[in-house]
């Protein structure tokens, strides 16, 4: 069995510009088959423009790209499931006939197939909208109407563009919970999101994206290994306000308030323990915790430390920003 062949999406040098914007520069990509994989990094990365060349929407300018063995999407497309960060839907079909069709051009076979929607239906807390038309339900519902669109016909890849974009915590936790029972089943999924924890909670393997380019390509495990925390969480009995004094302790980077308590990132090559043993003795605290760096600390240290040399706040506020937008949205 050749490479390609145990892998599910393969891409070498792929590059996608539009007129003077490059979207996609020289990205680089082995899937294994039956790996869950997140693509993350904030809107405009060039995530979308990756998944719509996997998928043969777009078609790269250079490079050389395969899909579950084949040259495009386009001749295995009845073994992908493909969710489009644009939602799309036929509004005045009802539910029940709308996922019927959707499995038919699929190619599966009538029979069997009124129960497999029901099924599904069920398993996404929508028993009760078969009969409806796809117009009378809320955002929330017509999302997780169309998923079921994309896995109805059991596929082998499923590809999901910002799955959890406009779903209520509830439905998100539902969500995840069904692509890892897909996973669980042997199949590969890809997704992508610019909400970072969500890639967290689910992947084994994460590829960062910024500007078009690949930052970061490893399992969640290596990403924790080689990223050492360099910040630490405390709560100092004399408040936050103890911020500007806590900064000028010897190793101490800078001081900043986040989420009710003083984080307190480290200069390169001090120890956290050591620091926090430093602090302690210092200044008495409610409480002190070294903080494990989540994937936007990597990501941000990433863009930060490289030529970019972009402000590592502005950068948090992109990101937050863009998971703000997506909680107003939200609509069960």
């Amino acid at each position: 069995m050749s490479n390609t062949d145990t892998l599910a999406v393969s891409m070498n040098g792929v590059r996608k510009t539009f007129g003077s914007k490059v979207a996609v520069e020289g990205i680089d990509l082995a899937i294994p088959q039956g790996s869950i994989y997140g693509f993350i990094g904030p809107n405009g990365a060039g995530k979308t423009t990756t998944i719509r060349m996997i998928m043969s929407i777009l078609f790269p300018d250079s490079g050389e790209l395969s899909v579950l063995g084949k040259k495009s999407a386009i001749e295995s497309k009845d073994r992908i499931g493909y969710l489009p960060e644009e939602r799309g839907i036929y509004k005045k079909m009802k539910v029940g006939a709308f996922l019927k069709h959707i499995g038919r051009l699929k190619g599966l076979d009538r029979r069997g197939l009124d129960q497999t929607v029901k099924g599904w239906l069920d398993r996404v807390e929508l028993e009760d909208v078969y009969k409806k038309k796809c117009e009378e339900l809320s955002k929330g519902m017509q999302q997780k109407v169309q998923f079921i669109a994309s896995v109805l016909h059991d596929p082998d890849l499923i590809i999901l563009d910002e799955p959890f974009s406009g779903l209520d915590p509830v439905n998100m936790r539902l969500l995840r919970k069904l692509i890892d029972d897909e996973h669980s089943k042997g199949k590969t999924v890809i997704f992508s999101t610019h909400v970072m924890y969500q890639a967290e909670q689910l992947c084994d393997h994460i590829v960062m994206i910024h500007e078009g380019k690949k930052v970061l390509d490893d399992t969640l495990d290596d990403i924790r290994t080689r990223f050492d925390p360099r910040a630490i969480h405390l709560d100092p009995v004399g408040g936050l306000g103890m911020g500007d004094e806590i900064a000028k302790v010897s190793g101490v980077a800078h001081v900043s308030p986040v989420e009710g308590a003083l984080e307190v990132v480290l200069n390169e090559g001090v120890q956290p323990q050591d620091a926090m043993k430093t602090l302690l003795n210092a200044y008495p605290m409610n409480r002190i915790e070294i903080k494990r760096p989540t994937l936007e600390d990597v990501f941000i240290e990433i863009v930060t430390g490289g030529k970019h040399g972009t402000n590592p706040e502005q950068l948090r506020a992109d990101l937050l920003a863009g998971s703000k937008q997506d909680e107003e949205g939200a609509d069960s």
